[in-house]
């Protein structure tokens, strides 16, 4: 089954720099194999930094069930130390219009 995916997190850490790219690179081991595309936001507030990421894609997960399981099985420790905060949307493709599965 092919879904379109739709994930945002919020990862915060004490500022030490070079953050974006860390989460980048924590985004590539987790998502290998994976037709999925990022966007990092990264910001420093009080002396914490903080990225933002939107990914957007297709996936073979057919509920957010099956996406939190999957990243309970391959996100690694630094992923889960970082994140605060996510929010996702997955939309298993229908045939047709995509409303009913039917037409």
């Amino acid at each position: 089954m092919t879904s379109e995916t739709y994930i945002d997190f919020c990862f915060i850490r004490p500022q030490s720099g070079g953050f974006a790219q860390e989460i980048d690179q924590i985004l590539k081991e987790t998502f290998a194999n994976k037709r999925l595309n990022w966007f990092l936001e990264e910001k420093t507030i009080d002396k914490a930094e903080m990225v933002v990421v939107e990914i957007k894609g297709m996936s073979n997960w057919g509920s957010e069930e099956e996406t939190i399981q999957y990243l309970e099985d391959n996100a690694g420790e630094k992923f889960w130390e970082y994140l605060q905060g996510y929010k996702m949307f997955i939309y298993p493709v229908m045939r047709g219009c995509n409303s009913c599965g039917v037409h």
